[in-house]
């Protein structure tokens, strides 16, 4: 039987501890899917880009490819960006197949992996009652709503689950309420402390911005932040669901309050429109050119690598 592939769709980090980060995962993938051919993409600023991932495997004879989106929420990356990107890789290859799975959403493997970030937190502190404590949950944010509001559900999920006096969402940027917004309100509260859990996989230019941001703060509670996911044996088995939903025909995305299918209240002129990618100007711009397909590795890559242009 011809071997099958899984591509690993990422979306770049312009950090290296980030890029890093995610190589590590990737490692771990290959070991876990070892009957794969387990390759991975970045959908702007790292190499390799998907178009050069499929290629690779395309010349080690892989003809049907399962991408797995390393994406949390629904937002336009996992809506329009990899879905435009695989749509356009497929056409190139008349004999390929290329089938994608849903990012990883509201997943009980998140919410389990969120209260062991929360538990790890609290060991390191002196004990507080729960009841005297907000959860912070950090979204990336996006221009969606139906994205945001995944994370809103799994924010309920999870500090009623673990009995929070108050659970509320901010965001890194582009939805409301950022960080910067959210921190005064939260400390008019007066709880005694604010548990922050950034809903990330890695770290990164976003995350560090959050731990910076939490930790000038000047306020009356005590505000700590647990990790990110990382590559916890949580996130693997989420991935799993994901590969086993590919494999078996059922990776639907939940459409049922898409703003590009239905008139969603505030965003009405997303309705029909064109989902179409809009990463092309920074498709590739940063780190890692040795890993482009084809590509010679010479003075001026390791010079261009060592600047990090």
């Amino acid at each position: 039987m011809t071997k099958k592939g899984i591509l690993l769709c990422g979306h770049g980090s312009r950090t290296k501890s980030g890029t890093d980060a995610f190589k590590s995962l990737i490692e771990l993938l290959k070991k876990r899917y070892s009957d794969y051919e387990v390759d991975y993409g970045f959908l702007e600023f790292n190499h390799p880009v998907y178009e050069a991932a499929v290629e690779r495997m395309y010349q080690k004879g892989i003809r049907e490819i399962y991408a797995l989106p390393v994406i949390l929420f629904a937002g336009s990356h996992a809506k329009n960006d990899i879905p435009y990107e695989m749509n356009t890789i497929q056409s190139y290859y008349p004999d390929l197949t290329i089938k994608m799975g849903r990012h990883i959403g509201v997943s009980s493997f998140l919410v389990e992996l969120a209260k062991k970030r929360v538990l790890e937190t609290e060991a390191e502190r002196s004990p507080i009652d729960r009841k005297d404590c907000c959860l912070l949950v950090v979204g990336r944010g996006t221009t969606d709503p139906d994205a945001n509001s995944d994370v809103h559900k799994l924010a309920c999920i999870i500090g009623e689950g673990m009995g929070f006096g108050f659970t509320t969402v901010a965001y890194s940027g582009t939805a409301y309420p950022a960080i910067p917004e959210a921190l005064p309100r939260v400390d008019r509260l007066g709880f005694e402390r604010v548990i922050a859990i950034p809903f990330f996989f890695f770290t990164g230019i976003l995350l560090q911005r959050v731990i910076q941001q939490l930790n000038n703060f000047e306020g009356n509670s005590q505000y700590v932040c647990t990790a990110a996911f990382g590559t916890d044996e949580l996130i693997l088995q989420a991935f799993d669901e994901r590969l086993e939903e590919i494999i078996n025909g059922t990776a639907n995305m939940n459409c049922q309050l898409c703003k590009y299918r239905k008139q969603i209240v505030g965003v009405e002129h997303c309705q029909g429109l064109e989902q179409v990618g809009h990463h092309l100007n920074v498709r590739g711009v940063l780190f890692e050119e040795d890993e482009k397909v084809g590509e010679k590795k010479g003075l001026l890559v390791a010079f261009k690598k060592a600047l990090g242009i």
